[in-house]
């Protein structure tokens, strides 16, 4: 089932390639969204796509070197139809 979520990424989240990570694990697994910086520090995304690989994505950025999650918020949005790729923003 498709889905669409946004995630706003606390920790050591800016400066450490996170956008690019986020940007290439989302295509390797076939989602559409969009991440960019945010003035406080954080990171801001959007993604969509099937369940399973939203949460995959998660888990990998969790995982990723150089990257510290502290916290995500997460919200539940609804779908855009017309997206059908990844960008990085700002």
């Amino acid at each position: 089932m498709i889905k669409r979520f946004s995630v706003r990424f606390y920790g050591r989240v800016q400066g450490v390639g996170f956008r690019y990570t986020a940007y290439h694990t989302a295509q390797s697994l076939d989602l559409s969204g969009w991440v960019e910086n945010e003035f406080d520090g954080t990171v801001l995304c959007e993604v969509q796509g099937e369940r399973a690989a939203i949460d995959e994505f998660l888990g990998r950025m969790n995982n990723a070197r150089y990257i510290v999650i502290d916290d995500m918020d997460i919200k539940e949005l609804p779908l855009d139809e017309h997206e059908r790729c990844f960008d990085i923003r700002g």
